[in-house]
């Protein structure tokens, strides 16, 4: 079974250790995760499946958690499990059967307490039964950012752990964390009002992908790279993210908010923090975070002649888009940081949809070497790539000699492909990751509100002048690579290409 097999014993312990040595408390007892809006896609589609999975790994123990779905759909117990059902892929029919059993439903509104109180008898019924003196109560609010406030008063009101008890509340909010730094700061403020800071889980998922989690491990566990890792060595840094297909139906929705806020602000400004930021004095949680609000802090204004805005052909077919819709669906945009280890470095982030790949990556390319002797700069400079996804991998471009008799150069790899290093090991999905880090109460990969802050203050005079016309987003054909300005931005600043050098991820075939 699922909680008794050896394997969930061992990472069981592994978690014991990790905890230990973050000065984490190891708690026992009954647990408690509500999932509101239980009866939407968010819901069905990530949060219950990351739920299985750790259950299913031996992370959630029957017995000792108790799993409630909250919605306003009229639904039973059984009628939420079927939904969800079809979600699961477990090891066997048997693990989804029992991890479904932990499953309640309570339904009601978002902003009235008969729903709530309801939710309240259902989750101390269950402490009560099963009298091991804790409360612990985590509320992942799979909801839309407008009712935020309305909800968590309600669980502030009526779903508290009792002061009775043993135990903690936790609350998961969901992106987007407001439009601009005014939006989000009224936000914060009304969430603050409830809960203390160590209550609140802004959660991003990309923090809890298995790569950007090594980008620490890397940076600061080989001695290769300390004295790389600088403006003396590294010329520019891209990270980039790419989809190949559009909005798909969500058109309305998307333009809203715009590729900037949708990805750049948020995801990639994540992985810049954890490229760009100093050491930390360890690796607890508060510490980490500080370093990445002072990278944050050191970021200059952006410059309206290094932004490249792209809106592909088509995407106002979309009867939900506006007509005049001048929203991005790509943007390249370079930050330039101020600071001893940075200045003069372009970090150039890229994000778009509908382009000719799907994939993110960051990719840091490094000077030219002085004295060239083997004359071999067109081929391309030395780059150290992690890909984020898919086909995780992390791959140095080298220049190497080319076989045979002639003294002839080329550009390869040095390789480490994750599917092919770690062929036996299940990379977790970064939900997985994320909620069991709540669970741990270890908000290190979470965003602290002071660092919300700091992002938006970097990216809300930009986003101003799109929202006023001020800018405006270049046409650019599905499949292509992009507004053709982008490329002749990322050459501007100092990237050079490397032309005829396709990675090719490696397989066991």
């Amino acid at each position: 079974m699922a909680g008794t097999d050896s394997s969930a014993s061992s990472r069981q312990s592994s978690f014991n250790s990790l905890a230990k040595d973050l000065e984490l408390p190891l708690e026992q007892g009954c647990l408690t995760i509500v999932v509101l809006g239980a009866s939407g896609d968010l819901a069905k589609k990530k949060t219950f499946p990351a739920l299985y999975h750790l259950f299913e790994q031996g992370f959630l123990q029957s017995g000792e958690v108790h799993i409630v779905g909250y919605a306003r759909t009229n639904l039973s117990d059984d009628g939420l499990r079927g939904r969800i059902r079809a979600y699961l892929k477990g090891a066997s029919e048997e693990h989804v059967s029992e991890f479904l059993q932990l499953i309640k439903y309570v339904g009601g509104s978002y902003d009235s307490g008969e729903g709530f109180e309801k939710l309240n008898k259902e989750i101390s019924d269950y402490e009560m039964s099963n009298n091991s003196g804790s409360s612990r109560r985590l509320f992942y609010l799979a909801l839309p950012p407008s009712v935020y406030p309305s909800v968590c008063k309600m669980i502030r009101t009526y779903c508290m752990s009792p002061t009775s008890r043993t135990g903690w509340t936790r609350v998961i909010v969901e992106k987007p964390f407001g439009r601009d730094l005014d939006s989000a700061e009224e936000l914060s403020s009304q969430l603050g009002e409830l809960f203390q800071e160590d209550q609140l889980y802004r959660i991003d998922h990309y923090l809890g992908k298995e790569l950007v989690q090594n980008l620490l491990v890397l940076r600061f566990a080989n001695r290769l790279f300390l004295p790389l890792w600088n403006r003396d060595n590294v010329d520019n840094i891209q990270i980039v993210f790419r989809e190949d297909f559009g909005t798909d139906g969500r058109g309305g929705y998307f333009d809203q908010y715009g590729i900037i806020r949708d990805i750049i602000q948020n995801h990639l400004l994540q992985v810049f923090c954890l490229v760009a930021m100093e050491k930390p004095v360890s690796l607890k949680p508060e510490h980490i975070r500080d370093e990445k609000v002072k990278v944050l802090q050191s970021v200059n204004p952006i410059k309206d002649e290094e932004v490249v805005l792209g809106q592909y052909q088509g995407y106002k077919d979309d009867p939900t888009v506006p007509d005049d819709s001048n929203t991005p669906t790509f943007a390249s945009i370079v930050l330039r940081v101020h600071n001893e280890r940075w200045e003069g470095v372009p970090f150039i982030l890229k994000a778009g949809k509908a382009l000719n790949s799907r994939k993110a990556e960051i990719r840091v390319q490094f000077k030219d070497v002085p004295g060239d002797i083997f004359k071999c700069k067109k081929q391309g400079r030395n780059e150290f790539v992690i890909r984020l996804q898919p086909s995780e991998a992390m791959y140095m471009k080298l220049t190497v000699k080319k076989p045979g008799l002639e003294m002839a150069t080329e550009q390869s790899e040095l390789d480490l492909s994750y599917g092919m290093r770690y062929q036996d090991v299940k990379i977790p999905e970064a939900y997985e990751r994320l909620i069991l880090d709540t669970i741990r109460g270890d908000q290190q990969h979470f965003v602290r509100r002071d660092e919300l802050k700091a992002a938006w203050q970097i990216f809300t005079p930009l986003l101003h002048n799109i929202d006023a016309g001020k800018l405006k987003a270049v046409s650019y054909k599905p499949g292509s690579r992009g507004p053709k300005e982008a490329d002749e931005l990322s050459e501007k600043v100092g990237y050079m290409q490397t032309h005829g050098y396709i990675w090719i991820p490696p397989t066991l075939a």
